[in-house]
């Protein structure tokens, strides 16, 4: 479904992403590990077509996924329907004066029909336990509500693949533990989940396959999760832990 040929990408001129080649599979869990700065977020922006690829190439399904190719307002609405981004930072991601209308925003860019648009804005407020929050305006909630907010309205656009850029930072443990029982719940629905993340305590069980950045911005291994969480001598050398 996603796969990485070579990727390289640079800010001015300093690397932040080197020889990167990975392919994700329709339905996996991945996590993205790394110590900070070596270039997980970028890695999920160019997934989601926010940024791109200076060289090499990153395909989904079989497109290449570029500048040019998003010009195309058809194909572009299209992929951002598949792959949905939850940002690390909520108050980047929420702009509508309540959280009912920031649910709908998507789906009514998508030009649904009004009824399809509630449907599924009440099926996202139900499954994020967030149905009291309804005419709530989305800048005066905790952060742990701003997340849920964020994710029903990514949600509510039913992508293929969800990713998320460090979810768990900002929200309290039982916000924590109800977003690991969310995404093993989607990923048993058959949705991809691509996720950076340090809360390892928090997210067990979640994911099969972990991708390990180096401050040096490659990949350095790609493994079982659970044998990379367990290598203590790995991780304390690649400062994760």
């Amino acid at each position: 479904m996603i796969e990485f040929k070579d990727v390289y990408f640079k800010y001015k001129n300093a690397d932040v992403l080197k020889n990167i080649n990975v392919s994700i599979k329709e339905g996996e869990a991945v996590a993205l590990i790394g110590p900070n700065g070596s270039g997980k977020s970028t890695f999920l922006k160019i997934v989601n077509g926010i940024e791109f690829a200076k060289k090499g190439k990153y395909c989904f399904k079989g497109e290449e996924i570029n500048s040019k190719k998003l010009e195309d307002n058809k194909f572009c609405k299209l992929f951002h329907k598949n792959v949905g981004f939850v940002f690390q930072n909520s108050d980047a991601q929420l702009f509508c004066s309540n959280v009912y209308d920031e649910i709908a925003f998507g789906p009514r860019q998508m030009g649904l029909k009004e009824e399809e648009v509630n449907m599924r804005v009440e099926d996202c407020l139900k499954l994020l336990d967030v149905e009291d929050l309804r005419e709530r305006e989305p800048y005066n909630l905790s952060g742990g509500e701003k997340k849920r907010v964020a994710i029903a309205s990514v949600l509510a656009l039913n992508p293929e693949v969800l990713v998320l850029d460090e979810p768990m930072n900002g929200i309290d443990p039982k916000g924590k533990r109800f977003l690991k029982d969310l995404m093993i719940k989607l990923n048993s629905s058959g949705k991809t989940i691509i996720c950076s993340t340090h809360d390892f305590e928090y997210v067990q069980d979640v994911f099969k396959r972990a991708l390990v950045f180096s401050e040096e911005h490659t990949i350095v291994r790609d493994d079982d999760y659970n044998s990379v969480i367990n290598d203590n001598d790995f991780l304390v050398h690649y400062n994760i832990k």
